[in-house]
């Protein structure tokens, strides 16, 4: 599943492709027939994202909501656009680019009301300029539940994924096994500019990318990552590597049913 970087991302190209057009919306899959209806002529005027949830705002004062799920992809390119093959769920185009929507956990039409609603429901998102950790905090310093599995709480903290939180704990020396109420304050805002920094820079080169200077492969000596995710990482998916730290081997489990990575040495906290 896409982690908050990547729909922040989408959002970004949404609104540099469509934002101030007149907006061509159908859905050859026929699935959200009448949600392209309604948006088809009507012009894009902002985009929005906020944690894994991809937010489109129409002229009408509707947002195109979506959340791509395990499945979602979306594909981009110039006009004519081609026929659609496979299941597009929804084609927006003008009279230059063209994008289509396949797969989609969600796609919907909200009012205001219902996108406050949305908004109210998610955690603070560490790409957008209105996060308050003290949110998140709040909840996680009283909770008994493992770190681990709060950071994935979109409740929580939105936009979090297996990586993030992998490489975020890591960074922070916390077993992802530790109550939440045993974080201290200090290293829960260690987390927190860990995860506003690095996924900041996952939206700037669009990868994930977690390792600090000094353990690059140019600083150390090794070779590239070659893994389908891309970028530079300590734990995520090096099960049975030596960890680039200290050389223990990283540790692999499953945590509310996702596979968990960690280092048992460097994590000991």
């Amino acid at each position: 599943m896409p982690e908050g970087h990547t729909i922040h991302r989408l959002a970004a190209l949404h609104r540099r492709m469509f934002g101030g057009d007149v907006v061509r919306a159908e859905s050859p899959q026929g699935r959200f027939a009448g949600g392209a209806l309604r948006i088809d002529g009507r012009v894009l005027q902002e985009t929005d994202a906020h944690g894994k949830h991809l937010l489109l705002g129409f002229d009408d004062d509707r947002w195109l909501h979506i959340h791509l799920g395990i499945y979602g992809t979306y594909t981009f390119g110039p006009v004519p656009a081609p026929v659609p093959t496979g299941v597009v769920r929804l084609r927006l185009s003008d009279a230059e680019e063209y994008a289509d929507l396949r797969g989609p956990a969600t796609c919907e039409l909200l009012d205001p009301a219902e996108k406050k609603a949305l908004h109210a429901r998610l955690g603070p998102d560490p790409l957008r300029a209105d996060a308050d950790p003290e949110l998140a905090w709040r909840r996680i310093g009283r909770s008994r539940t493992s770190i681990g599995v709060l950071l994935m709480d979109q409740s929580v903290v939105a936009g979090v994924g297996n990586i993030y939180r992998a490489e975020a704990l890591f960074r922070q020396g916390v077993d992802p096994s530790l109550p939440g109420r045993a974080l201290s304050r200090e290293r829960w805002e260690g987390i927190w500019a860990d995860l506003v920094l690095l996924m900041a820079d996952g939206v700037r080169v669009g990868r994930i990318d977690t390792v600090r200077p000094e353990h690059t492969p140019e600083a150390m000596g090794r070779p590239p990552r070659v893994d389908g995710h891309g970028g530079e990482v300590y734990v995520y998916r090096r099960s049975g590597m030596p960890c680039l730290v200290c050389g223990t081997e990283v540790a692999t489990g499953v945590l509310s049913g996702r596979n968990l990575f960690w280092c048992p040495r460097c994590q000991a906290v």
